[in-house]
C-alpha cells in the first residue's frame, strides 16, 4: 500500500532524516586507514541513542549489527567487522533510525585515504545519479522517471546498474511501498503523488552489473569483484521540486572527513 504523509508526519521524518545525516558525519571523520569496521559500528550507534533514537537496522529482519559498512566489492549489508580499512578502499555507510515512531534512512560511500582516479569517478558519478534521481521526484512524474535517470548517467559513464536491490518508500516502517528501481522507462510505473516519502539510492557498480549474495546471507557481492558505490537521502514529492529529508551537507562542510 503507498501512503502519501501528512506535514506533522513529514516533520517526524524529517527529524529522523537530520539525524541519520549527523551520524553519517560522525562516522565519516572516523573513516580512517587502520579503523575497524567494527569501531565504525560503535560510533554510529552510540550516536543515535546518545540523541534519543535507536538503531533500527539492529535486528531488521535478523541483522545483527547497527550499521551496515560495504567495503569496495560489496555493494550493500556488509557486516561490521575486525577488518581494518586500507588506504585507497571506499566502504558505504548505511544506517538508520527509529524516532518518535518514525524512519530515518541514508548512506554515504567514503574514501579511505586517496583513491585512484577510476574509483573517484565511480563516486563522483554515483552522487550524481543520485542528484538526478532526485530531480525527477516531483509531483506527476512516474517511479520510472527517476530509475531512468539514474539508467542513463551510469551507464553513459560505463558503469553497472544494479537490479536485484531497489529504493523504497519511508514512514513508520522503515521500508514501505513503493519500490524505487535504479533503472526502467520514463513515464512508466506509478505516478508521484505530493507528500510521498521515498528513500533513493543508486547502487552502481564499477563494472558488470551483477552480483552475488555472500554465505551470511545478507552481503551482496559484485560479481566481477570490483568496486560498487552506494549514496541514499530520502525525499518527498513535491511540486515542482523534492524535497530531501536527509542531507549530504554535514559530510561535505566538514573539512576533517575524507569524502
Amino acid at each position: 500500500m503507498v501512503r502519501t504523509r501528512t506535514e506533522e508526519e513529514i516533520e517526524l521524518l524529517r527529524l529522523n532524516g537530520d539525524l541519520v545525516s549527523r551520524t553519517l558525519a560522525e562516522v565519516g571523520r572516523h573513516v580512517a586507514p587502520g579503523v575497524t569496521t567494527k569501531e565504525l559500528d560503535r560510533v554510529a550507534a552510540d550516536y543515535i541513542r546518545a540523541n534519543g533514537a535507536v538503531p533500527n537496522f539492529l535486528g531488521y529482519d535478523g541483522y545483527p549489527h547497527s550499521i551496515c559498512t560495504s567495503v569496495n566489492d560489496v555493494v550493500v549489508h556488509g557486516f561490521p567487522s575486525d577488518y581494518a580499512l586500507k588506504e585507497g578502499d571506499i566502504v558505504s555507510v548505511d544506517l538508520g533510525t527509529l524516532l518518535k515512531g518514525y524512519n530515518g534512512d541514508s548512506a554515504y560511500t567514503f574514501p579511505v585515504g586517496e583513491v585512484d582516479s577510476e574509483t573517484r569517478r565511480l563516486l563522483d558519478v554515483t552522487k550524481e545519479c543520485l542528484y538526478r534521481g532526485i530531480s525527477m521526484a516531483v509531483v506527476g512524474n512516474r517511479v520510472g522517471d527517476i530509475g531512468h535517470a539514474v539508467q542513463e548517467l551510469a551507464e553513459a559513464n560505463g558503469f553497472g546498474v544494479v537490479r536485484e536491490l531497489e529504493g523504497h518508500g519511508i514512514g513508520r516502517d522503515m521500508h514501505e511501498d513503493p519500490g524505487v528501481p535504479n533503472y526502467g522507462k520514463a513515464g512508466h510505473g506509478l505516478k508521484l503523488k505530493a507528500g510521498l516519502c521515498i528513500c533513493i539510492e543508486p547502487m552502481i557498480t564499477a563494472g558488470s552489473r551483477g552480483v552475488y549474495v555472500a554465505r551470511n546471507g545478507w552481503a551482496v557481492h559484485t560479481s566481477d569483484h570490483r568496486k560498487a558505490a552506494h549514496y541514499e537521502l530520502t525525499v518527498v514529492v513535491r511540486q515542482g521540486k523534492a524535497e530531501q529529508l536527509s542531507t549530504f551537507d554535514y559530510i561535505e562542510k566538514d573539512n576533517s572527513i575524507n569524502k
